[in-house]
């Protein structure tokens, strides 16, 4: 039979994380809440970084980054998510959800290697402290970022390369609020099993090969400060705090997801909402709540907006 005639699926039904129409529209509250804080807290610390020159060093410049990848990550689903908890049929057309997959995978790929980015500029701060200026020039962190665009960009290229080529003409329920490919691609016409297989392995090797590097770079941190005096130990563990947490808020779902599946509806809806929507909520919490430099930034913004306000109103 010819392919073509088996790609007959122009839309799919997403069934949510939940069916009672009370719950439904609690949650909408719920997560219009937490989508205005996502990107409103993440937009507050690029303009922060951007607009206060005590904050123009690497550190911080891969700080905004983090904040314009997690507010981004967060926008692939989450909007979506809160306009179909009003709606009776919530249906997303064939081309949405592969762009669902595809944006997914090139933020969230990229988040991943930015994330070991930051370990190795935390690593060169602490363990090579007298070379730091001269490794982690401007130069090399655009170099940095752009890379961890490059590999989310070809690792979302490689899995859409298989997922728009399946042939879909039957089941189009996908028990989730979006697209994934564990979900979709239960549902092609074919023996899929091999194949599902084949593609968490691929996001698999991603998120596992950037935990162990991360997990590498940090003990060689945690063995240079062992060494060094208790101030210098305190400071330096001070300074990784926050990014060993969002490290393990991040790469924790995404394990259980592709690495580890558990293939329990729940469990797995739960984990998709920590990886859109807890962790770009909480990364700007971390990093605010835990970093002197940051409230020192929104401090001095905030003085300078109210010197500004009266001296209009004067």
């Amino acid at each position: 039979m010819d392919k073509r005639n088996l790609s007959v699926v122009s839309e799919f039904m997403l069934l949510g994380l939940c069916q009672s129409w009370n719950k439904q529209v609690l949650l909408l509250l719920i997560f219009c809440m937490l989508y205005l804080i996502i990107v409103s807290g993440n937009i507050v610390i690029m303009i922060l970084i951007i607009t206060d020159p005590r904050l123009h060093s690497p550190m911080y410049f891969l700080l905004a980054n983090l904040s314009f990848v997690d507010m981004w990550l967060s926008s692939v689903t989450t909007p979506k998510m809160i306009t179909d908890f009003v709606r009776e049929n919530k249906t997303i057309s064939f081309g949405g959800c592969m762009c669902q997959i595809l944006f997914v995978h090139f933020v969230g790929g990229g988040e991943m290697v930015l994330l070991v980015v930051m370990a190795y500029d935390r690593y060169v701060a602490i363990c090579k402290p007298l070379h730091y200026s001269t490794i982690m020039n401007l130069q090399k962190c655009i170099g940095l970022v752009v890379t961890s665009w490059t590999i989310g960009f070809v690792h979302a290229m490689s899995q859409m390369a298989v997922i728009v080529q399946l042939p879909f003409c039957g089941p189009r329920e996908i028990d989730s609020f979006f697209c994934d490919i564990p979900l979709v691609i239960k549902l092609a016409c074919i023996d899929s099993y091999n194949l599902g297989i084949l593609m968490n392995a691929d996001s698999g090797v991603l998120a596992m090969t950037c935990f162990i590097l991360l997990l590498i770079s940090y003990t060689y941190i945690l063995l240079t400060v062992h060494q060094s005096s208790k101030a210098g130990t305190s400071r330096a563990l001070s300074t990784c705090t926050a990014h060993i947490t969002v490290v393990v808020l991040f790469f924790g779902p995404c394990i259980f997801i592709y690495v580890w599946p558990l293939s329990i509806t729940w469990v797995d809806k739960f984990l998709a909402v920590f990886y859109s929507v807890i962790t770009p909520l909480l990364n700007p919490a971390i990093y605010t709540l835990r970093n002197k430099e940051i409230k020192n930034a929104l401090k001095r913004f905030r003085g300078y907006y109210l010197h500004s306000k009266k001296n209009i109103n004067a």
